[in-house]
């Protein structure tokens, strides 16, 4: 029998460039167009991130809010979800949160909410002002995903729901698109801008540059790097790929140690697959995750890792199997590890071969994208909610 369509509501604070906006594309390419509808609905703006969704019909909503809480938007918001009568409402992370309890009073049959990491404000969860939030918010929301064990069980522990309304679900990757260079010697030339030649060793990080994800903490290292080991400087170089407010702040720890003409900073890019390909090494800096997908999709190149150990990240990470794992807002740490990746290119290479058959058996975008499926097609069937 063939199963009623759904059309699902994903709420977001912001879509552009980003981890969870990612997996909200892939789910809006890749769910059964024959019984998913989508709406994109976001309580600010709308980049032009929104070409990455290739299918058709999709509908997309920018509310413009400025700062501050939504609430002046609420009626907008509520008229918005009745005219729209979704079956699922898909709210990602505690910005767009609060649109749970109009969801619940639009009569949307099934609220799911997912934690895919923390911010600048709150890095591990602990702030007491968002703990009491989430909690209030609980009694509004049907099903809570994470997508790391360590946003998982925070849920269960200090949010207080109950496991049978929690789901583990990992972002996933497509393995096809990010995959490790057909040949080694093969050149960057594809790829606009790349300044490096075949025989430099480049480390990298991609990302938006904000304060969670320090990307001047990976400056500070690789300055530290070059100076400890002048011997490799002619081959040592620096690839810092993402847009931000951290930007100046890279610079001029580059400047100040007289590294900037080592160093990369090319932007937002379109073409993240070829240049992780062209990395040596991938640096995860941040001082907060959840899953990082650019850190997934790195492995899935076949590249060693070198990251904090924060929040999901030692559960992708295998420290002294995949790559290194180093202490927060540690540059001498971070150095350290990058040096022993750099010095050792056999044993680079086999953890970039562990880290993509981890990928392929771990991260893969099909089993991702099914239990998705099977998350929002789960509750009652579909029904034109009755008003409140």
């Amino acid at each position: 029998m063939q199963q009623a369509r759904r059309t699902i509501v994903h709420v977001v604070y912001r879509f552009a460039i980003g981890g969870l906006e990612n997996v909200i594309v892939q789910l809006v390419n890749r769910l059964p167009a024959d019984r998913f509808d989508h709406v994109v609905l976001s309580l600010t703006d709308i980049s032009d991130f929104r070409d990455r969704v290739t299918r058709p019909g999709v509908r997309f909503v920018a509310l413009d809010k400025p700062p501050g809480h939504a609430v002046p938007l609420y009626p907008r918001i509520f008229r918005l979800l009745r005219e729209i009568r979704p079956d699922v409402v898909h709210t990602c992370n505690l910005a767009a949160l609060e649109i749970a309890p109009l969801a619940w009073l639009a009569g949307v049959p099934l609220r799911v909410h997912a934690e895919h990491g923390w911010d600048a404000h709150d890095t591990d969860g602990s702030n007491p002002r968002y703990r009491r939030l989430r909690r209030l918010y609980r009694p509004f929301v049907s099903r809570y995903v994470a997508v790391s064990q360590d946003l998982h069980d925070y849920l269960g522990r200090a949010v207080g729901v109950p496991a049978a309304r929690r789901s583990l679900i990992a972002n996933g990757v497509d393995t096809g698109v990010f995959r490790p260079r057909a040949d080694a010697a093969d050149p960057a030339a594809g790829i606009p801008g790349w300044p490096f030649g075949p025989r430099d060793w480049v480390a990298g990080t991609v990302g938006r540059l904000q304060t969670v994800k320090n990307q001047p903490l990976l400056a500070r290292a690789f300055v530290r790097l070059v100076r400890a080991h002048p011997e490799a400087a002619s081959r040592l170089r620096l690839a810092i790929v993402g847009e931000g407010p951290l930007r100046a702040e890279v610079e001029s720890v580059l400047d100040a140690g007289g590294v900037r003409h080592l160093a990369w900073l090319p932007g937002a890019r379109n073409d993240v697959a070829a240049i992780l390909r062209h990395l040596d090494c991938f640096v995860l800096p941040s001082q907060a995750e959840g899953t990082s997908c650019t850190l997934q999709e790195a492995m899935a190149c076949g590249l060693p890792a070198v990251a904090t150990a924060v929040g999901g990240t030692p559960g992708l990470v295998r420290e002294g199997a995949t790559g290194h794992l180093v202490p927060p807002d540690d540059e001498a740490a971070l150095a350290d590890a990058l040096w022993q990746v750099a010095a050792d290119p056999e044993r680079a290479a086999r953890f970039g071969r562990a880290a993509r058959q981890r990928a392929l058996d771990d991260f893969a975008l099909d089993g991702m994208v099914a239990r998705y499926d099977a998350l929002f097609s789960s509750g009652r069937a579909p029904a034109r909610p009755a008003r409140p």
